[in-house]
């Protein structure tokens, strides 16, 4: 997409303050000094084999998007693509009630939508939130000597992957669809309360891949400590056994001598780099705010409150490190 955008003009409006620049979580427009809309749109096919669980996926996926930015959401808008001539319309009917459940718990009122026939199931929505200006959480604050949060454990490609193959049940899927499928509002609240210099949520670029955004539009290196990242169940075992999505190959081909992983192993390497969908926060805070965050995140019960790494000075070398 980077190749795409960079032939694009670019938006020039003065309240504009958060655009695509920097591939940041949600685009923001100010209406006011006090009041601005943050807005996003996300859909993806079924990761899933039940449609009331997919649908609460893929919206709280798209969700997190606005509570990354320490947004409110407001509205969502449906996406739809769907084969109705070979498939029946209840399946569709309990993606859309899975989606509205999840938009209902964030406070967000579905307002309408739009949908086509494919021959592939496809669900997601558009969100629209609200924010005061002058509290926006970009990717672009992260300062040397802050540390890094992560607030869900990683793992819901390799596990979903996992299922696919039939190699695990339903009831194995459990704690990655519970985690999927659970709201970023709670660490979206802790941040705010506490405040953070930088924040975005893990989804399809997974750790490493959000990780670098955070780095490159900071200006800043990255290092995490691979064997601090919480991890879902399973995830490592599958991981070596070569369970992975396509696009942990193609983050690493991506970030190139950018990133370094010397004496971590390469299964878990493969896994940080691994697509999620509807993860965690990954937060950038000052190191002296570190422990009220974390505190925070407790309070709020989110599946992770976890120290992974650190920023330091961009090193000539290396943008994203692993040790």
């Amino acid at each position: 997409m980077a190749q795409v955008l960079r032939h694009l003009p670019k938006n020039a409006h003065p309240d504009l303050l958060v655009g695509h620049e920097h591939f940041d979580d949600a685009g923001v427009f100010r209406i006011r000094e006090d009041y601005a809309l943050v807005q996003t749109l996300d859909f993806f096919p079924p990761l899933v084999d039940d449609a009331f669980t997919f649908g609460q996926i893929a919206a709280a996926n798209a969700l997190s998007d606005v509570y990354a930015m320490g947004g409110q959401p407001l509205t969502a808008m449906n996406i739809v693509a769907f084969p109705d001539k070979d498939l029946p319309l209840n399946i569709l009917t309990e993606i859309l009630r899975g989606g509205a459940e999840r938009c209902g718990k964030a406070g967000a009122v579905i307002v309408g939508g739009h949908s086509v026939r494919d021959s592939e199931i496809k669900f997601g929505v558009s969100v629209t939130g609200w924010i005061d200006p002058r509290r926006i959480f970009t990717n672009g604050g992260a300062k040397p000597g802050d540390v890094l949060v992560l607030t869900k454990p990683i793992g819901s490609g390799t596990m979903t992957t996992a299922r696919k193959r039939d190699l695990i049940g339903d009831d194995e899927l459990a704690e990655a669809i519970g985690i999927m499928i659970e709201l970023n509002r709670g660490a979206r609240d802790a941040m705010v309360e506490v405040g953070a210099n930088a924040a975005t949520d893990i989804t399809g670029f997974g750790l490493v891949g959000h990780a670098f955004e955070i780095a490159d539009a900071s200006v800043v290196t990255l290092e995490i400590e691979a064997s601090a990242v919480p991890l879902m169940g399973r995830a490592l075992e599958f991981a070596r056994a070569g369970v992975l999505t396509r696009v942990y190959s193609g983050m690493l081909a991506h970030l190139g001598d950018r990133f370094s992983a010397d004496g971590v192993e390469e299964a878990l390497v493969s896994l940080l780099c691994d697509a999620q969908t509807s993860g965690g926060l990954l937060i950038s805070i000052a190191a002296d705010r570190a422990d009220a965050l974390l505190a925070a995140l407790r309070r709020e019960k989110t599946p992770a409150a976890a120290v992974i790494g650190r920023v330091l000075e961009r090193s000539p070398e290396q943008v994203i490190r692993l040790v």
